[in-house]
């Protein structure tokens, strides 16, 4: 689905909110602001209108009758990638950290302003866009081996199969394959991939990396190697006919930078 550019308020948003008074404040204020607004007071209903009304976000409260947050998160990245902002009124770490893991792009912490979650709002929305932070330079295709990433399609494929990714995970799966080889710092990746706008938790960074490596690791053919105290490298791993041409045989060495 070819989503509307996000300089400002524009676009669906669902509200799944228990509390009647925030549900309408947030409706109010993101109506006002020019988006097109759909609420729900619990998971389940809220679940079945993010599947048949595919808005462009969602706010989600954790702290839901019936079916958590974290549940409808679960059961809602099965089947969609659409950007997700937890709303709590938890500020444990861990329940920030669950979230991320489960597929939420951004977290925001009661008591909140509506102008943090407009800001949130828009700069989520901007980076879900496909072309969003892509420098011009950046091929629209790249391959090592069985492993194969679409940035116009947005897909990835490995040994034919597309692998499921959400919008965050491609952006910085997209950015470390075009600059591989070196390291990147947690400010560095959230400034290429998150966006200058983005002051969330820089912990994001550990945990989206976390999640790549639980899809790719001894799979794909490049390693996401962590470098101690400054940040992130992915290493392309020559495939066999690339090692050949060397000159060295058949060798399973790293190309370094």
């Amino acid at each position: 689905m070819t989503r509307p550019a996000h300089n400002g308020g524009s676009g669906r948003v669902l509200v799944v909110e228990d509390d009647e008074g925030i549900r309408e404040m947030l409706k109010y204020n993101l109506s006002t602001a020019g988006f097109s607004v759909q609420e729900a007071s619990d998971g389940a209903s809220g679940l079945r209108t993010a599947r048949t009304s595919r808005p462009d976000l969602i706010l989600l409260d954790l702290m839901l009758p019936g079916m958590s947050g974290f549940d409808f998160c679960r059961a809602l990245r099965k089947s969609s990638r659409v950007p997700i902002i937890m709303i709590t009124a938890k500020d444990a770490e861990v329940d920030k950290i669950v979230g991320l893991e489960l597929g939420a792009d951004d977290y925001i912490t009661k008591p909140f302003s509506i102008r943090e979650v407009l800001a949130r709002v828009n700069a989520v929305l901007r980076r879900a866009q496909p072309e969003a932070n892509e420098p011009k330079s950046i091929p629209e295709q790249d391959s090592i081996g069985t492993f194969s990433i679409d940035r116009a399609a947005r897909r990835v494929m490995l040994k034919g199969e597309e692998i499921k990714v959400t919008a965050r995970e491609f952006d910085l799966l997209s950015y470390l394959l075009a600059v591989p080889n070196r390291v990147h710092t947690r400010d560095v990746l959230l400034e290429n991939v998150w966006g200058r706008e983005f002051n969330g938790d820089r912990k994001t960074v550990d945990v989206h990396i976390r999640w790549l490596r639980e899809k790719f690791q001894a799979r794909a053919p490049f390693e996401i190697v962590t470098v101690r105290g400054i940040g992130y490298r992915l290493d392309r791993q020559p495939t066999l006919v690339e090692a050949l041409t060397v000159g060295e045989g058949i060798s399973t060495t790293r190309h370094e930078a």
